[in-house]
């Protein structure tokens, strides 16, 4: 594992921001999983924003467990927003089942 990061913080609205940074690959993904499972199972905040800038080229599981994090967003009333650092990135979420006006909104 090439030194995964996840940064967590919270605005002053409560709203949290997880920011992955590292490697991209399966590995880290699944921190990033985990991390998302638990802030919307647990913590639940009311907005919750997956800031995807700072990785080069994230490989599928990352996308897959951003779509699920959505879907489970939906199922606990949080609303989740995707930063995405290209357009190309922007295709694949939305392919894997993001839709397309949780990504890149302005804030």
């Amino acid at each position: 594992m090439l030194g995964s990061v996840l940064e967590i913080s919270t605005a002053d609205d409560g709203t949290v921001i997880i920011c992955p940074h590292g490697a991209g690959d399966s590995v880290c993904g699944a921190e990033l999983r985990l991390a998302l499972v638990h802030l919307l199972r647990r913590v639940r905040p009311l907005m919750l924003i997956v800031d995807l800038c700072g990785l080069a080229e994230p490989d599928p599981f990352y996308v897959g467990s951003v779509a699920a994090a959505c879907d489970l967003g939906d199922d606990h009333q949080v609303a989740v927003f995707v930063r995405s650092p290209s357009g190309a990135m922007t295709d694949r979420l939305t392919a894997a089942g993001v839709p397309r006006q949780r990504v890149n909104p302005v804030w």
